[in-house]
């Protein structure tokens, strides 16, 4: 018979599952206050834990944010990247990430919009640990979403040149945060069907079809 795997330590579960509830209040607090008001006591006031029971966990504040980053980024990659990775690399994909990230921002996955978004001024100018895990992150995903009009270009569903591939990523992205920036801003979702209608136009002036755009509108 096969060797049964050890059982997990009572304690190693209970700590894991502390760390995560105090994830979740930390990711949902840097996505309105920013990381730089992310401190260990803040956080054992918000979570309703001793500043010892956090500081352990965590092992002080830039432990904290790295953690609190790597959370969101996770969180990002199961709400947009890995749905979107169910349809084929090119145009379907692209417009599912386009579509997940407009939907990821108006139905508040964190409580302040897009987290990145939202961090990205405290470290924008900064060195860093912290400041290089959000630098990261907006890299992979601007990264990966040229990659989509590229492979796009390539299969033909785009009819643009490969030189153009980074300047439509990088409008594609723009309409995304002006869409999560003026929502949060104004209190109203009209901006997300406003950035959807104008990433599915500037798509159909690169030559994408219609129907495969059709997609694109948050629902």
């Amino acid at each position: 018979m096969p060797t049964p795997p050890p059982a997990r330590d009572g304690r190693r579960i209970r700590g894991d599952a502390s760390r995560q509830a105090v994830l979740t209040r930390a990711t949902d607090l840097a996505s309105v206050e920013g990381l730089d008001g992310l401190t260990i006591g803040r956080l054992a006031e918000e979570s309703g834990r001793s500043k010892s029971s956090v500081a352990t966990l965590f092992h002080g504040k830039e432990g904290l944010q790295l953690a609190t980053v790597a959370a969101a980024r996770e969180i990002f990659l199961a709400t947009i990247v890995e749905p979107a990775r169910a349809e084929p690399r090119g145009l379907r994909r692209l417009v599912a990430l386009l579509r997940n990230a407009l939907v990821y921002s108006r139905d508040r996955v964190f409580p302040g919009g897009c987290f990145f978004a939202a961090t990205a001024a405290d470290v924008d100018s900064k060195p860093g640990p912290v400041s290089d895990a959000v630098r990261a992150a907006h890299t992979d995903w601007n990264g990966y979403v040229e990659v989509q009009v590229r492979a796009a270009i390539t299969a033909g569903e785009l009819t643009i040149d490969q030189d153009e591939a980074e300047l439509l990523a990088f409008e594609l992205l723009a309409l995304y945060e002006a869409a999560n920036a003026r929502s949060l801003l104004l209190g109203d979702e009209r901006p997300y069907a406003l950035a959807a209608a104008a990433v599915r136009g500037r798509l159909l002036a690169a030559g994408a079809s219609a129907t495969v755009l059709g997609a694109l509108e948050p629902r």
